[in-house]
């Protein structure tokens, strides 16, 4: 999309109402976009990583993130739904004989900071993972954060996981990309476990035998990974990938290493495998399905996939599983022998519910995708605690059936909408659709929505030369989208699922 040279102006004619428009002043990409009549100009790169906004589309008063889905208020700027919380600055625009300007300076930022709610009581939070942490952010935001504890029992502060398999792993993002934004009045205590919840006293009681009163408590305890099991599994040269902690320790080990095994052809998996690749590591993959991502893509994905990783130097042992690590080989299950430095292994996570277990809360079926039962409004069965993020098992009106859903995302927008609700700015239930991307080298996948299986699919486009849409269906329904090279189509399906 060109660029408008701002300084000399834009037509009014070409300013339809909903349309975004590109530009620049002296150099800075900014959009201009007439809403409601209304005329606004705002920088035009997506705070979250700088994707371009005029690419993005137009809804309900936001303008949409083409890369990752973020959302900012047109009219002041605010980032409203994650990833992004950063603002984007704002311009003043006259409009004067046909002709539209935009200041080159930006507007001062509203120092201003609302007003506490009252009633709010006690918030206490626990998990400093996307969702807590978001979560906590919001509240603060909106003045509440003194009456915010948020609890970590990572010694980190908050930080985006999806840089751990991505570009911090890459070596793309120096460690300080990660962290997340300071919460502004919000108690933050890291390192710290919480050992058992008294739901009678609303106190959690910590591995010191302390203990902290609530009036709401959030449950957001994320997930962990499932240990591998093979011989030689407990070896410090097996590697589990959640956390910054072990980002660092595969980076330093990846560093000594020619050859790197890793276990698993999932979107993480995968990911870790390119990473690796960029910084000049021979990787094979060792995957139990016939192609990887078939299980969520179906096997036309999971064939281009391969092949590109295949492209790249990728390879891949198909239907098969480890059976013995001796720090040097690792032995297939058909007697095949991999040589490496290290191994790798994404086997997948499980939430971690050992704290709402021993709390008495109720737990839905792992047949139905575990965790946390909660209610539209998040509420487990205990009124006064909530659960958000991966351990949450929550209605989704679409599908008709509650859902788990471990996606970066949802997690932070489940904790988003949670605060709203706790500051009475949320009307009904939670009712976000799921999104997810994924990043292999140059490729960007986008998946909107959610079944449980990619069975009932059709597919529009080409997915050898990566410009592809499929559609998924559950008992009849179009209920999820998989894109690459569609970045509009992707928001317009996510904006057509809020409404549908």
């Amino acid at each position: 999309m060109a660029k408008r040279d701002l300084t000399s102006g834009i037509a009014s004619a070409d300013l339809a109402d909903g349309r975004i428009v590109a530009g620049e002043l002296e150099g800075v990409d900014v959009v201009v976009v007439r809403h409601k009549g209304r005329l606004c100009a705002l920088s035009g790169k997506c705070t979250h990583l700088q994707a371009p906004l005029a690419d993005g589309i137009v809804v309900d008063g936001t303008i949409r993130c083409p890369w990752h889905h973020a959302r900012f208020d047109i009219e002041t700027g605010e980032a409203v739904g994650a990833p992004a919380f950063a603002p984007l600055d704002r311009f003043a625009v006259t409009e004067a004989e046909g002709w539209v300007r935009v200041a080159p300076t930006p507007l001062a930022a509203d120092a201003a900071r609302p007003a506490a709610p009252s009633g709010l009581g006690r918030v206490v939070i626990v998990g400093a993972g996307g969702a807590g942490h978001a979560c906590a952010e919001l509240l603060a935001r909106h003045g509440a954060g003194g009456s915010v504890t948020l609890i970590g029992d990572e010694a980190e502060s908050p930080y985006d996981r999806t840089f751990c398999s991505k570009q911090y792993l890459a070596g793309k993002a120096d460690r300080d990309a990660v962290a997340l934004p300071a919460l502004a009045g919000v108690t933050v205590r890291l390192g710290t476990r919480v050992a058992a919840i008294d739901r009678a006293a609303r106190t959690v009681t910590f591995g010191d035998g302390s203990t902290l009163d609530y009036d709401t408590l959030v449950l957001a305890t994320g997930a962990e990974p499932v240990a591998p099991d093979f011989y030689g599994a407990g070896r410090d040269d097996v590697h589990l990938l959640r956390t910054l902690a072990d980002a660092d320790r595969l980076i330093a080990a990846a560093a000594q290493a020619t050859r790197v095994l890793v276990i698993g052809s999932s979107y993480v998996g995968l990911e870790v495998a390119a990473a690796l690749i960029g910084r000049g590591l021979e990787v094979a993959v060792v995957s139990d399905t016939a192609l990887p991502l078939e299980k969520t893509a179906g096997p036309e994905v999971g064939a281009m996939i391969r092949d590109l990783h295949e492209s790249k130097g990728v390879t891949f042992h198909a239907d098969r599983r480890v059976v013995r690590w001796d720090g040097t080989v690792a032995m297939l299950d058909d007697g095949t022998q991999v040589a490496a430095d290290l191994v790798v292994a994404g086997t997948g996570v499980e939430p971690r519910v050992d704290l709402a277990r021993a709390a008495g809360l109720a737990l839905a079926d792992p047949a139905d995708g575990g965790g946390v039962r909660v209610d539209e409004h998040l509420r487990t069965s205990d009124p006064a605690i909530r659960a958000i993020g991966d351990i949450a098992n929550a209605p989704d009106r679409r599908l008709g059936h509650p859902i788990r859903v471990e996606h970066w995302v949802v997690a932070q927008r489940m904790g988003q909408w949670l605060a709203r609700q706790l500051l009475g700015q949320a009307d009904g239930g939670y009712d976000d659709v799921p999104f997810f991307w994924s990043g292999h080298y140059d490729l960007s996948l986008r998946y909107v929505g959610h079944v449980g299986s990619p069975a009932d699919r059709t597919i529009d486009g080409d997915v050898p030369a990566q410009a592809f849409a499929v559609r998924f269906r559950e008992d009849g329904r179009a209920q999820a989208l998989l894109t690459a090279g569609r970045d509009r189509l992707s928001l317009e399906e996510e904006h057509d699922r809020e409404r549908g």
